[in-house]
């Protein structure tokens, strides 16, 4: 089936708070159940093992949605001794502030796990001219690519690139027949929103085929890996830069 582009309800700038919520917790759900945080957190312990204890390093989380990849990657660090350090990125001030609010609620058991996390307004495309290249060790887009349109995909790609020392982690959906059928059976009964948006999140998401030629035509095929889950239909494409 041919990928299809259909604007998600949650990106307009006057959705319901509410109703936001609801879609964010329900990502968080997504995230933590089919993978989505555990091969975001999978890359970095694998790259982790040559990090200096003590050493601060540096994640980007681009359109981080209610921050819980951030959450998550701070607490694994922390509970392994590692100064993980993680700003999150994302252009909805509603989803911004829901953000904030579940840092908060998620650092109450362990107040370190706010001290290591900043949250910033911004515009995924004016990230190289806001940060500089190179500011950051790791830079990780989690279910944010297929909202865009192939050639925004390959530019927020390559402003990945041009603001990562060390790696990137693109973190994203499978599109099929098998996910179209498993993400109904999930949202069954669920808000109009995450239902829309659900559907609508597969049908835009991505190929095997199409992320490897992507990742041909950046040149990112060098030295990033594709990984994917047929259970989760989820997949990534990371790797770190060669020295």
């Amino acid at each position: 089936m041919a990928r299809r582009l259909t604007p998600e309800l949650m990106d307009d700038p006057d959705a319901s708070r509410e109703e936001l919520d609801r879609s964010l917790g329900f990502i968080r759900a997504i995230n933590r159940r089919l993978g989505g945080t555990s091969a975001a957190i999978r890359h970095l312990a694998r790259w982790g093992s040559a990090w200096t204890r003590g050493e601060p390093v540096s994640v980007l989380d681009v359109a981080t949605g209610s921050a819980d990849i951030p959450v998550a990657i701070r607490r694994w660090g922390l509970e392994r001794g590692l100064d993980v350090r993680i700003t999150g990125v994302d252009l909805h001030e509603t989803t911004l502030d829901l953000a904030r609010e579940h840092v908060v609620r998620e650092s109450e058991s362990d107040p370190r796990i706010a001290d290591g996390i900043e949250l910033r307004h911004a515009d995924a495309r004016d990230l190289v001219g806001i940060h500089g290249a190179l500011s950051f060790d790791y830079v990780h887009a989690g279910m944010f690519l297929h909202h865009l349109p192939e050639i925004e995909v390959l530019t927020v790609l390559r402003v990945m690139e041009r603001l990562a020392r060390r790696g990137i982690i693109w973190n994203d959906l499978t599109r099929s027949g098998v996910a179209c059928f498993g993400i109904k059976l999930l949202t069954l009964g669920k808000p109009e929103m995450v239902r829309h948006d659900a559907r609508v999140s597969v049908e835009a998401g991505f190929t095997k085929r199409e992320v490897l030629d992507i990742a041909r035509r950046l040149e990112l095929h060098t030295w990033c890996r594709f990984e994917s889950s047929f259970l989760t239909q989820r997949f990534t494409l990371a790797g770190e830069k060669p020295l």
